[in-house]
């Protein structure tokens, strides 16, 4: 039997286990009963598991027959601050908490993967490191494990890394996505706050209003990005959020604001970064403010290599069949902290439409979305997938020689 259909004699089971995590999400770094619940689905196998000191991932390690390199698979296994709006009977039952990105699939997935590998140990040649990790929407989760030296859990450094994200629209059902090269946008963060004189609505004159220099900033910065970065290389900046004042007729004294930068290229990142600041003290200085911009870059570009890339669309189209792989034309604007893994190791992310079978994909609501909803059937080939990247990296598939 295949790993294909030894996957779907487990559909079953991978999809009740899907949707008991949807039904209880845990946001941030510590997921205690999902870590549990993991544990507990990987009882029994022949893999070595250790719990994270810092945080609640799990690492497992899968030792084959014959020594040989390490590869790793990861999954993700956080939820989102989002109010669960989707009318499945799955729902999730903590308010205010929503497996709104699809990590609970990846999670079930994974899981899936280790039993089809445990079940193969003996043929496997090297290891397979299982690399459970919490606190990707936001916390760093992905670094934090880099700290705990997931890369050497096995005793030797993976040769390549593989991840998989579920898609609620834009990927047709089933398919994979992936491409070599930059796949996801680095990520970075800003906030400015600026502070003048507060006073009454009536009398402007004997205030400093931040308040327009706050919105002259907010509506320069796209200005300043036009003329900064060429249009061939993708960059935004987002303000997501601007806050000043309290009552219709009182001029605050401070006003906020805070945003998100996505980039593609080093120097985008470093020419935003540093004019940014420039930009808001020239407008603050005009109107006679204080201003305090703070930048920080959170995760880098995620970039696929082009050889395992290649290798990931030859899996897909050997087992699944060349229509199932499209290679993307371009990079996405959202961003992953499996970006510092594949940035240590050679490795490759790649996507997985999950909308319904015959669904209007494109206009269907997308990740992080109260209203996104992933099918359960494109579980058994996340799980295949994941399974078939690690036995065959580990006979002797370097890369691009797959596609021979």
């Amino acid at each position: 039997m295949g790993l294909i259909d030894e996957a779907g004699t487990m559909e079953g089971e991978l999809i009740e286990l899907r949707h008991a995590l949807h039904r209880a999400p845990e946001i941030g770094l510590h997921l205690p009963q999902t870590q549990a619940r993991v544990l507990d689905a990987l009882d029994g196998l022949p893999i070595e598991l250790k719990a994270g000191d810092q945080l609640s991932s799990i690492v497992g390690v899968l030792r084959g027959g014959d020594p040989g390199p390490t590869v790793l698979l990861r999954a993700d296994m956080d939820a989102l601050p989002v109010l669960e709006a989707s009318d499945v009977a799955f729902r999730s039952q903590t308010d205010g908490n929503m497996h709104a990105c699809g990590h609970d699939m990846h999670t079930a997935m994974l899981i899936g993967a280790a039993h089809l590998l445990s079940a193969r140990s003996g043929r496997l040649r090297g290891s397979v490191v299982f690399m459970f990790q919490p606190g990707e929407e936001g916390f760093d989760g992905a670094g934090k494990m880099l700290d705990e030296g997931v890369l050497e859990a096995s005793g030797s450094v993976p040769v390549a890394a593989y991840a998989l994200h579920v898609r609620a629209n834009e990927v047709r059902h089933g398919t994979f996505a992936s491409r070599p090269g930059p796949i996801m946008a680095a990520c970075d963060h800003f906030s400015v706050t600026l502070t003048g004189r507060g006073g009454h609505g009536s009398a402007p004159h004997n205030a400093k209003d931040p308040i327009p220099a706050a919105c002259e900033m907010v509506s320069t910065l796209p200005t300043f990005l036009m003329h900064n970065v060429s249009a061939f290389d993708p960059a935004v900046i987002t303000v997501g959020q601007i806050h000043a004042g309290n009552r219709w007729n009182i001029i605050p004294e401070t006003a906020w604001f805070e945003g998100t930068v996505r980039t593609l290229s080093p120097h985008a990142k470093e020419v935003i970064a540093t004019g940014m600041t420039r930009v808001c003290e020239g407008i603050a200085a005009a109107h006679g403010l204080e201003v305090e911009v703070e930048y920080e870059s959170q995760f880098p570009l995620t970039v696929n290599s082009a050889d395992e890339a290649t290798f990931v669309a030859a899996t897909v189209a050997d087992v699944f069949g060349p229509e199932c792989f499209l290679e993307m034309p371009n990079p996405v604007g959202i961003s992953e902290d499996f970006s510092r893994v594949i940035a240590a190791v050679p490795g490759a992310m790649t996507f997985l439409g999950a909308a319904e079978p015959g669904a209007d994909f494109m206009n269907l609501a997308d990740n992080h979305s109260p209203n996104a909803v992933f099918d359960d059937s494109v579980l058994i080939r996340g799980a295949t997938l994941y399974a078939e990247l690690a036995t065959r990296r580990l006979a002797g598939y370097p890369g691009a020689m797959a596609c021979e």
